[in-house]
């Protein structure tokens, strides 16, 4: 992106101090240019075709037209402007984060609560808010998708180059799967709620899943995948045994690693530090993977910004394990899988629509189909 070129920026919020605060947070990055601000949506939708903004900032509670009603009628007219919640990190607030990703929202970021001043509040905006815009705003990054295009495969317009353009690693020796590591982040509720589904209840091996988010919405997140899902859906808590036909979410805020120590593999959770600015973090799911589970394990890399699963990825490849990534087009945001295609770590770089197939098929490998009563957690 040129140095001329800024991200033109609509802020939507009922709050004048919100409005202020963003506007001025924002401001002071030299590639961001706030454009205008609306107090609802309706003003907000009327303020668009004029202002043209890159990227929309837009709370949920707001009188008139609110967040969600917002989305429903911003996407009838344009699939295609990325939007990000600015919500509030409560229950309330993740399920309705969560209803708007669902209508098309690209990415959220939480609004500062208990912070000590007006100036740490600021710093944590900053620190959330900048990077998503940048990857979110072309020139910066892949341009956003819309949610429906991000759950359909490239079309004929639009070829897949992501394949051919990217060396894949020659598939491992044939062995029977022991587990499933799937790592996303930003385009992650929806990617996860177009693939899950696709899983039948008796898939024989247990899933494990590190998607980005702060407390209370990995909760909400597992519960609504759980009323679509064949599969048993839930967040993990300290000990969950890993069983086939169960898939478990890291919480937020706690990394989750495997252990096989017992009779029965479980998942244990800790605080550690945070890896890659993440709390849970991909890599240190996929180390204990690796670990553990060895050439026996396999990889699903999907959208998301940054590079987090690369480290982790590196080493359940030198395990003799298998990588799926996601492709380029239809991701929200393509830099996690980005990350483990051009470091050639990928044994295949898929759409989003036949990944369910191929984890079904290594996942059925060397195995019958059986009921979930009579299989192993751990071969």
């Amino acid at each position: 992106m040129s140095s001329e070129k800024k991200i033109r920026v609509m802020i939507v919020d009922d709050s004048t101090v919100i409005r202020r605060l963003l506007t001025q947070t924002l401001s002071e990055d030299p590639s961001v240019e706030v454009v205008g601000t609306a107090p609802n949506g309706k003003i907000a939708l009327a303020k668009i075709p004029t202002l043209k903004p890159d990227v929309l900032t837009l709370d949920i509670e707001m009188p008139e037209m609110d967040g969600l009603q917002t989305l429903t009628e911003l996407r009838k007219v344009n699939k295609t402007l990325p939007v990000i919640m600015f919500s509030t990190l409560t229950q309330r607030g993740a399920e309705g984060t969560l209803d708007a990703l669902e209508r098309g929202a690209n990415d959220y970021v939480g609004k500062p609560a208990n912070v000590g001043s007006v100036t740490e509040a600021m710093t944590r905006v900053r620190g959330d808010m900048i990077p998503k815009l940048k990857a979110l705003c072309p020139g910066y990054s892949t341009p956003a998708k819309s949610i429906r295009k991000t759950l359909q495969s490239p079309s004929a317009d639009q070829p897949e180059t992501s394949a051919e353009t990217y060396k894949t690693r020659p598939a491992p020796i044939a062995t029977r799967l022991d587990i499933l590591a799937i790592g996303v982040s930003t385009g992650g509720p929806n990617a996860l709620s177009s693939l899950l589904p696709e899983i039948p209840g008796d898939f024989p091996i247990p899933i494990v899943i590190v998607q980005h988010m702060p407390p209370i919405f990995t909760k909400h997140l597992a519960d609504r995948l759980n009323q679509k899902c064949e599969l048993e859906v839930s967040e993990a808590v300290q000990g969950d045994a890993l069983l086939p036909g169960r898939a478990l979410i890291a919480p937020g805020d706690f990394h989750m690693t495997t252990s096989v120590a017992s009779a029965t593999a479980t998942v244990e959770l800790n605080q550690d530090e945070a890896e890659n600015s993440c709390r849970p973090a991909v890599d240190v799911l996929f180390r204990s993977v690796a670990k553990n589970y060895g050439r026996n394990s396999m990889a699903c890399i999907l959208t998301g910004m940054g590079s987090d699963g690369l480290a982790g990825c590196e080493l359940i490849a030198k395990a003799g394990g298998r990588i799926i990534s996601q492709d380029r087009q239809t991701s929200v945001v393509w830099g996690m899988p980005a990350a483990v295609a051009n470091a050639g770590l990928s044994n295949q770089i898929l759409p989003l629509n036949e990944i369910g197939g191929e984890l079904i098929r290594h996942a059925t490998h060397g195995r019958p189909r059986r009921s979930l009563a009579t299989a192993g957690a751990l071969s």
